[in-house]
């Protein structure tokens, strides 16, 4: 198991919302060293975050492209042929444009299923409160839960900073940790620290299960659960929780599911079922949903684009200079493993060797486009390939199709063998 360097999300004006600590220490950088740490693009606010699909939702891919497709064909014929890739523009006040390429190949989805678990938590906070925004973000606030086994073992550090002492450090989730759920959720996508993955999965399972309870929920009563509930019965249940929401969107088994909690600790108390996949039409599918606002509702939607939003280092797809002063909503993930006998450099797996990337881009300019991008090159560490990807697609996105700039744009697994980013 190996870390991926630190990336932020969520607006750095929203602590008085969120209870998210780390936004205080961005917050009161002063501005030289929030050029020095932030992209230009990482640096809006909660108003700027808007969902661009409500207008004029989607409810399934429109057809593909011809032109943007050959535009997309021409910028891989000397990479891989296991990338697989699908582009959205979704520009406004210009047609909608789609392109892919391999769009139904299966690949491991590592970090990037913990969109999945987002997806998730979110649907069983609105079969809470179905006629209240404020009681699901209140409850985000203020119920603070406990690590226990769920938090172990992993690799990725968290960022703990105290308001009061200005403290900062970083630390690996041990099972005493205590945070609120919105930091626990904020964890798992903007350091993709896999024992938070594993704590949201488990808070959406204990709202499915515990209903008007689960706020005031103990830790002894959630541990009681777990010792006396059938293991089948968890194995189901956690399934049913996290794949659901998906299949309520459209998105099929084989295009997109999760079978494993992130941790050994959560995995060996709700056993896994199905194994995980991926595909880019599968994440495509998700992307176009959170931007029509039907991942889950419209409000949900918003506040899992605003977890996405990346407001600080930048990795990987995002990386790339030319998306420097655009709005970056992200997350990444990786997984790459050796072959017995055999030993290989961190993300040069000889064995297996995914690295996956879902973006949501808002240039200044008025672009804006979608892109689910995948990859298995055995010994070959990707991260520099993609971002040469991310550089070609937001010049073919923006040279075939430049936006009119007086039109509005505003609408309102864990494996001691292996490395899981």
């Amino acid at each position: 198991m190996f870390p991926a360097a630190p990336a932020g999300t969520y607006p750095i004006d929203g602590y008085e919302k969120t209870g998210i600590e780390r936004l205080v220490r961005l917050a009161r950088m002063d501005s030289a060293a929030i050029v020095r740490a932030l992209p230009y693009g990482a640096r809006h606010s909660l108003e700027y975050v808007r969902l661009n699909l409500m207008e004029d939702p989607l409810d399934s891919l429109p057809a593909v492209d011809p032109a943007l497709q050959q535009e997309i064909g021409k910028i891989f014929p000397n990479m891989h042929p296991s990338y697989s890739v699908a582009v959205f523009d979704m520009t406004p006040g210009r047609p909608h444009r789609y392109a892919e390429r391999n769009p139904t190949a299966g690949y491991q989805p590592g970090s990037v299923g913990k969109l999945a678990v987002a997806t998730a938590f979110f649907c069983e906070l609105q079969n809470m409160y179905p006629d209240s925004i404020h009681k699901r973000w209140d409850l985000m606030r203020r119920k603070v839960v406990k690590a226990g086994p769920f938090g172990v073992y992993d690799h990725h550090t968290i960022p703990i900073y105290d308001p009061e002492t200005e403290r900062y450090s970083r630390k690996r989730v041990d099972p005493s940790d205590e945070f609120n759920l919105y930091q626990w959720v904020d964890h798992m996508l903007s350091v993709s620290n896999n024992g938070a993955a594993s704590i949201v999965w488990r808070e959406a399972l204990l709202m499915r299960v515990f209903g008007e309870r689960y706020p005031d929920l103990t830790y002894e009563e959630m541990m009681d659960y777990f010792k006396t509930t059938d293991r089948t019965t968890l194995r189901d249940l956690g399934e049913d929780v996290v794949n659901g929401p998906l299949r309520d969107m459209g998105i099929d088994g084989d295009a997109w599911r999760l079978g494993t909690m992130f941790t050994r600790g959560a995995s060996g108390i709700v056993p896994p079922k199905g194994g995980s996949i991926g595909t880019v039409r599968g994440l495509m599918k998700w992307l176009t949903a959170l931007e029509s606002g039907r991942v889950v509702d419209a409000p949900s939607s918003l506040e899992l684009k605003r977890l996405m939003y990346m407001t600080d280092r930048r990795i990987r797809y995002a990386h790339a200079p030319a998306l420097d002063s655009a709005g970056v909503y992200f997350k990444s993930g990786s997984l790459y493993g050796c072959r017995p006998g055999t030993s290989c450099a961190k993300y040069k797996g000889n064995r297996m060797n995914y690295m996956n990337s879902v973006a949501i881009v808002e240039q200044p300019d008025g672009t804006r486009y979608l892109v689910a991008l995948m990859s298995n090159v055995l010994g070959r560490n990707s991260a520099y390939d993609h971002q040469v990807l991310a550089t070609r697609i937001d010049k073919v996105i923006r040279r075939t199709q430049t936006p009119d700039p007086s039109e509005n744009i505003g609408t309102g697994e864990d494996a001691a063998e292996s490395g899981n980013d």
